[in-house]
């Protein structure tokens, strides 16, 4: 894996600082991102469920017709959109 300069000296400096290590800052960021990633809410629970890691599947109910290939690129395209929405801005914490 290769970082940013200035990220790696900035995760380093507040390892020092909380007394920990390196790995440890870094694998609690990514405990932390995954976490708000599969914590994601579902847009419609009428029709979809959220599965492990968050991904969204598209509730199946009897009678009802089946999804079409078109039907699920879309939804996976607005996901897309919004998650790169999500990366190019992202929110203060």
């Amino acid at each position: 894996m290769v970082l940013p300069d200035d990220l790696l000296m900035e995760a380093k400096t507040l390892a020092m600082r909380r007394k920990t290590t390196l790995k440890a800052i870094i694998e609690a960021a990514l405990r932390r991102e995954i976490r708000l990633f599969t914590e994601q809410e579902n847009p419609d629970p009428s029709r979809f469920e959220v599965r492990p890691f968050g991904i969204l599947r598209i509730r199946k109910t009897s009678g009802s017709p089946s999804t079409t290939v078109a039907q699920a690129r879309a939804v996976q395209e607005a996901l897309e959109n919004e998650e790169l929405e999500r990366v190019s801005h992202p929110q203060p914490r």
